[in-house]
């Protein structure tokens, strides 16, 4: 997801992002693990449905 995409998806100008970035560091930082931790969360859902999948073959064998 790129700045522009991030700051879409906050209902934001990119630019207050940038000046968040310059003028308030940790409050972009908190956004920024934010979209990190969104990140992650959907990863690991996909990697769980894939072993469930790999558990069904196996049973199924």
């Amino acid at each position: 997801m790129t700045q522009r995409d991030k700051a879409i998806y906050l209902d934001l100008d990119p630019k207050t992002l940038r000046n968040w970035r310059k003028n308030k560091p940790n409050l972009y930082k908190i956004i920024m693990l934010g979209f990190a931790f969104k990140d992650v969360v959907e990863k690991s859902k996909e990697n769980y449905e894939g072993l469930v999948e790999l558990a069904k073959e196996a049973v199924e064998k």
